[in-house]
């Protein structure tokens, strides 16, 4: 039978994978590819930072926990692109198989805890989540905007599609979704 410890530490080499999960978007100013942990860690960080511009007094270490958790699914699932058209970007069964194997490697408890805040960012009905959100989806615009359209120009990403997909922002920072909305208007010529 294995000690918590022992299914703690099952864990934390299982999300050792993270790291090999490549994403779309190029790190700033750069030709190299983020992977999912970089990106969960530059989220978190911004959180920290940023939080004084959410719509809402936010529990930041909640905050924290889904920007570094959400992607953990990705292991199993694969990354997948905001603006990919053949696959839907919502939570799907694969990703809550995905939940159930990797956080069900944690003693009981955890597992229990960590799929909730998963299913928790999912649903971005919190402020807690929408603000989470917030940050993952500027975080990548951030990327894009320094790399001379990153994805955008790469995928060749019409601006209504941009807005459509990043619009929900203003739910958890109308203050970083203003300052947002005017990268992207400003890379596509609107101002």
């Amino acid at each position: 039978m294995n000690s918590a410890l022992e299914k703690q530490l099952a864990f934390i080499k299982e999300i050792d994978k993270l790291k090999y999960i490549q994403r779309k978007t190029r790190l700033f100013n750069s030709d190299r590819h983020e992977n999912d942990a970089e990106h969960s860690w530059h989220l978190a960080m911004m959180a920290i930072v940023l939080s004084g511009h959410s719509n809402e007094d936010v529990d930041l270490l909640k905050v924290i926990k889904m920007l570094l958790i959400h992607d953990i699914v990705e292991i199993d699932a694969g990354d997948t692109f905001l603006f990919d058209t053949t696959k839907n970007h919502s939570n799907t069964e694969e990703e809550l198989k995905a939940a159930e194997r990797i956080f069900g490697l944690l003693p009981e408890d955890q597992a229990k805890e960590l799929i909730a805040v998963w299913e928790e960012f999912e649903a971005g009905e919190t402020k807690e989540a929408k603000f989470a959100k917030t940050m993952d989806r500027f975080e990548p615009m951030l990327q894009n905007a320094s790399n001379d359209g990153g994805t955008w120009r790469e995928f060749d990403v019409p601006y209504e599609t941009v807005i459509e997909k990043k619009q929900k922002m203003k739910e958890g920072s109308v203050a970083v979704w203003a300052y947002a909305r005017e990268m992207v208007d400003k890379y596509y010529g609107k101002k």
